[in-house]
C-alpha cells in the first residue's frame, strides 16, 4: 500500500507540474475550489488516500488525495464546468459533475460514498493459494500460502517444508543449515517459551511469513550461530471488522484438533487486532535402541504417549496519534497443559543384571506472557525516525513426574526477561543512510528439582544482563549498494547451583564482544542480483544447556545441562545470486562458517554406572562448515506452479569428550518440492515431497529419510471459504534411524505418527480495505540496506 500511495502522490505531482508548465508566465489567482469527505458505503468509515481527479472536457486539470480523515480540498480552479472522479483500489470509480461560477465558486460536495467492487473483491484473498519465496538483501522470506498451511496444523509441522530448516519429529528441536544453534523469534521478539514447545503451540493458519536471516546485520542481536528464524504472525490493519476462522482435524493413530481465529477492527485512528489458536490431541511415539558393545549388550524398547492442550492468544492495538506519531501495544498469552507417559523395557543379555520394566507419568503446566509497548516518531524528512520499544515476558513452568523404579521429578522453572530497545534512522542523503541503536536485556531464571513438593534436592539460579549498542552506515551508488556496521555487547552472567549433600557451586561469565557485519549488493539489471555478506556471531549457552538439574530420565539415560559451558563464536560468510525469469525466480547461494568452542550434544557414560549414560552438552574445538542452497519459485503454466529447494553442507567436528578425542565428517543433502495444480478457478491440488539426507553429530550418525504428501483445496462461498484436505507420508517412510560407536556401540529407530490425514475449513469475513499504514521496522526485523530510500 505504501508503494501505491507513493505512486498516487507522484501522479498528482505530475498533474500539478503539467498544469504549471502549461500556465502563462503571468498568472492570476484562480478563485474556484471544491471540498468534501469520502466514506465507505458499508462501514461509513472515512477512506484515506482516495485518488481524486479533476477533468475538464476529458482533460486532466488537477487532482488530490484524501487525508487520514477522508477529507479533501482542491483550490485554484477556474470558474467553469468539471467532472470529478473518485478512484480507490477495490472500490467502484464514481464521477460527479460540478459547475463553478462567480456566485458558487466554493463547492462543498459533502459526503461522497464509495462502494466496494464485488468483482475485484473476489480476486482478493487474505491468504494466497501458493507460498512464495523472496530473497532480500539479508534474508529469505517465505510468504505462507494455503499449500503450507495445509501441510500441518502447527508451526513445527510446516517448518519441515521450509528450505534449509529441519525439525526433529520427536523432540521438535529445530536446526538451520544442519545446525541447532538458531534463534527463533516471534514477530521479531524473543520469548520465554522453549522453542520446541513454542513450535507446537503456534497454529499454521496464524503464520503470515517465515523469515530465514542467515547473516543478520549489526542491528540485530548476534545470537544464533546459523542465524535467526523469525515467525511473523497475522496482523490486519483493514478498515472496519475483518477476520478469519480456521478449524482442522488431523487423523493419525488418534485425532488432533487445531483451531484459530484472527480478527481486527479499525475505526479512525485506532486499530484493534487479536488472534487465538488452540491445539489439542494425543500423540504416540515408539522405538528401540539395541546395544552391541561386548559385555554391555541389551535390547531397549520404548513407547511414549503425549496428550497436550496448548492455547496461544495475541491481542493489541495501534494508535495513530497523527501522521508522524504511532503508539502500539500488544500482549501474548500462552497456556500449555500436557500429560505424558511411557513404558521402557530393557532386556540385558548378561544374567548378572536384572531386566527393567519402567513406567513413567508426567504432568506439565506452563503459563507465559509477553507485553510489548512501541512508540515511533517520524520526522519531516522521509525515512527519518526514532523508535522506542519495551518488551517484558515471564514464564512459570511446573512438571510433576513419577517413575516406577521409584523416582520422582517435581520441577519448577520460572523465567522473566526485559528488553528495552531504541532505534534511530537518518537518511543523510538520497544515497546515504545512518542507523544507530541501544539495547538492554535483563534475564532471570530459577529452577528447582524436588523429591517431593516440599523438599528441594537441587536449586539453580541464573541471571544475565546484556547491554549493547550498534551503528550501521548504508551507501548506494548506481548499481551497487553496501552496508557496514558493528555491534558492541557487554555481557555478564552469574549462576548458583545447590544440590543436597554437595558443596554449593557458583559460575560467573563477563565478556565484552564486538560483532561486525557487512553487505555488498550488485544489481546489473532488473533480472540479476548478487549479494555478498559477512557477520560475526556469538552463541551464549542457554539456561537449558547450563542447568545441571536433571531434565528427564529413562532407565538408561539421564538428561542434564553443563554449567561450565563457554560461549561459541562464529564467523559467517555468504554469497547469493538471484535470477528472475519469465516463469519465476531462482536464488542460489554458498556459505562458509568458522565456529570456535562449538556447543554440541554429548552422550557419555554415567560415572556411577558404566551401563548407563548421561545426555548433556560440551564445548568442542574449532569446526568448519560450508555448503550451498538453491530455491526456485516457478510458474510453468497457468495451471502448474512449483516451489523447489535443495541444500547441501559439509561439516567437520572435532572435540574431546570424557577424555577421548573424537572427530567426525559428513556431507548432508536435503531436497524439497511443493507443486500446485490449478484444476479450476476454485479447485487446487498439491503434491509435495521431501528428502532429508544423513546427518552426523560427534557421536551419532542419522540415516536418510523421505516422504510424499498429497493435498487439495476447494474455494466455496464466493471465495470466502476454503476446504483443505491432505494425506501425509503416503508410504510411511519417515522414521529416525541411527548408529553410534561412542560411548557404546548402538543402533536404533524411532517412529511417530508421520502418516496422517488432515481436513480443515477456513472462512474469511469483512468488508474493509487496507490503509497505507507503515509497519514498524522492528516488526519487520529487516535490514534497511544500502541507503535506499
Amino acid at each position: 500500500m505504501k508503494i501505491k500511495l507513493i505512486l498516487v502522490c507522484l501522479f498528482v505531482n505530475l498533474i500539478s507540474i503539467g498544469a504549471q508548465n502549461s500556465a502563462p508566465l503571468i498568472t492570476t489567482i484562480k478563485p474556484g475550489s471544491i471540498s468534501g469527505k469520502v466514506v465507505d458505503k458499508k462501514t461509513n468509515q472515512p477512506l484515506p488516500y482516495v485518488n481524486i481527479i479533476v477533468k475538464e472536457n476529458d482533460k486532466i486539470i488537477s487532482g488530490a488525495i484524501t487525508s487520514e480523515k477522508g477529507t479533501f480540498h482542491i483550490k485554484s480552479l477556474e470558474l467553469t464546468k468539471y467532472n470529478i472522479e473518485f478512484q480507490f483500489i477495490g472500490y467502484k470509480t464514481i464521477s460527479t459533475p460540478i459547475t463553478l461560477t462567480a456566485k458558487n465558486s466554493d463547492v462543498n460536495l459533502n459526503t461522497i460514498v464509495l462502494e466496494e467492487d464485488a468483482i475485484e473483491l473476489k480476486s482478493v484473498e487474505i491468504v494466497s493459494e501458493k507460498s512464495t519465496i523472496e530473497q532480500k538483501i539479508d534474508r529469505k522470506v517465505i510468504n505462507v500460502g494455503k499449500d503450507l498451511i495445509s501441510a500441518g496444523s502447527t508451526a513445527a509441522e510446516i517448518m519441515n517444508n521450509i528450505p534449509s530448516v529441519s525439525v526433529d519429529q520427536q523432540t521438535n528441536a529445530i536446526s538451520l543449515r544442519g545446525n541447532p544453534n538458531v534463534r527463533v523469534l516471534i514477530d521479531g521478539k524473543p520469548t520465554t517459551i522453549d522453542t520446541a514447545q513454542l513450535l507446537q503451540q503456534i497454529p499454521s493458519s496464524s503464520i503470515k511469513q517465515i523469515e530465514l536471516i542467515t547473516n543478520p546485520s549489526a542491528k540485530y542481536n548476534p545470537e544464533g550461530m546459523s542465524g535467526i528464524i523469525n515467525i511473523v504472525l497475522n496482523k490486519n490493519t483493514k478498515i472496519g471488522l475483518n477476520g478469519s476462522i480456521n478449524n482442522g482435524v488431523t487423523f493419525g493413530i488418534t485425532p488432533k484438533l487445531n483451531s484459530s481465529v484472527d480478527m481486527n477492527y479499525r475505526n479512525g485512528k485506532i486499530n484493534w487486532f487479536a488472534n487465538y489458536g488452540l491445539n489439542t490431541g494425543k500423540r504416540t511415539n515408539y522405538g528401540f535402541i539395541n546395544t552391541t558393545e561386548t559385555g554391555l549388550e541389551d535390547f531397549q524398547n520404548y513407547t511414549f504417549t503425549r496428550n497436550n492442550t496448548s492455547q496461544l492468544a495475541k491481542i493489541g492495538l495501534d494508535i495513530y496519534l497523527n501522521e508522524k506519531n504511532t503508539l502500539s501495544f500488544y500482549t501474548n498469552q500462552n497456556i500449555f497443559k500436557g500429560k505424558s507417559g511411557s513404558l521402557s523395557t530393557i532386556d540385558f543379555v548378561t544374567d548378572s543384571k536384572a531386566d527393567i520394566n519402567q513406567t513413567f507419568n508426567n504432568k506439565v503446566d506452563n503459563y507465559s506472557q509477553t507485553y510489548n509497548l512501541d512508540y515511533k516518531k517520524n520526522f519531516k524528512k522521509e525515512g527519518h525516525n526514532i523508535e522506542l520499544e519495551v518488551n517484558y515476558s515471564d514464564g512459570d513452568n511446573k512438571e510433576d513426574a513419577t517413575y516406577s523404579d521409584p523416582k520422582t521429578n517435581y520441577v519448577t522453572n520460572k523465567r522473566n526477561n526485559t528488553l528495552i530497545n531504541l532505534d534511530y534512522v537518518n537518511p543523510l542523503s538520497e544515497t546515504l543512510k545512518l542507523e544507530l541503536g541501544l539495547e538492554s536485556r535483563i534475564e532471570n531464571a530459577r529452577n528447582k528439582l524436588l523429591s517431593s513438593k516440599d523438599n528441594s534436592d537441587s536449586d539453580f539460579k541464573f541471571s544475565r544482563n546484556i547491554y549493547s549498542g550498534y551503528a550501521t552506515i548504508g551507501k548506494q551508488w548506481k548499481k551497487w549498494s553496501s552496508q557496514l556496521g558493528t555491534r558492541i555487547e557487554k555481557y555478564d552472567a552469574i549462576a548458583n547451583f545447590n544440590k543436597e549433600s554437595e558443596t554449593p557451586a557458583e559460575f560467573n561469565n563477563d565478556i565484552l564482544t564486538l560483532c561486525p557485519s557487512g553487505f555488498l549488493n550488485y544489481t546489473p539489471s532488473e533480472k540479476n542480483s548478487f549479494n555478498l555478506s559477512f557477520s560475526r556471531r556469538v552463541d551464549r549457552p542457554s539456561i537449558g544447556q547450563l542447568n545441571p538439574i536433571r531434565d528427564w530420565s529413562t532407565p538408561q539415560i539421564d538428561s542434564e545441562g553443563n554449567p561450565n559451558l563457554r560461549p561459541q563464536f562464529t564467523n559467517s560468510y555468504e554469497l547469493n545470486y538471484t535470477r528472475k525469469t519469465k516463469i519465476g525466480s531462482i536464488t542460489t547461494g554458498i556459505f562458509y562458517r568458522r565456529i570456535n568452542n562449538e556447543i554440541t550434544r554429548t552422550l557419555v557414560e554415567n560415572p556411577n554406572d558404566n551401563s548407563k549414560q548421561i545426555l548433556s552438552y560440551a564445548n568442542l574445538d574449532g569446526n568448519n562448515a560450508y555448503g550451498f542452497e538453491s530455491s526456485a519459485n516457478l510458474d510453468f503454466t497457468k495451471w502448474l506452479s512449483s516451489n523447489i529447494s535443495v541444500d547441501a553442507y559439509n561439516k567437520t567436528i572435532r572435540g574431546v569428550v570424557s577424555g577421548k578425542f573424537l572427530e567426525a565428517n559428513v556431507t548432508a543433502f536435503n531436497a524439497r518440492m511443493n507443486n500446485t495444480f490449478k484444476a479450476s478457478k476454485n479447485l487446487r491440488f498439491q503434491f509435495s515431497a521431501m528428502y532429508q539426507g544423513k546427518d552426523l553429530t560427534l557421536q551419532m550418525l542419522g540415516k536418510p529419510m523421505w516422504k510424499m504428501d498429497l493435498g487439495s483445496s476447494l474455494n466455496v462461498l464466493k471465495g470466502a471459504g476454503t476446504f483443505t484436505v491432505r494425506y501425509s507420508d503416503i508410504f510411511k517412510t519417515m522414521r529416525y534411524r541411527f548408529t553410534s560407536e561412542y560411548p557404546k556401540e548402538q543402533y536404533g529407530q524411532f517412529n511417530w505418527e508421520s502418516r496422517s490425514a488432515y481436513i480443515g475449513f477456513n472462512y474469511r469475513f469483512g468488508s474493509g480495505k487496507n490503509k497505507a499504514v507503515q509497519r514498524k521496522t522492528r516488526d519487520q526485523n529487516e535490514s534497511q540496506g544500502g541507503g535506499v530510500l
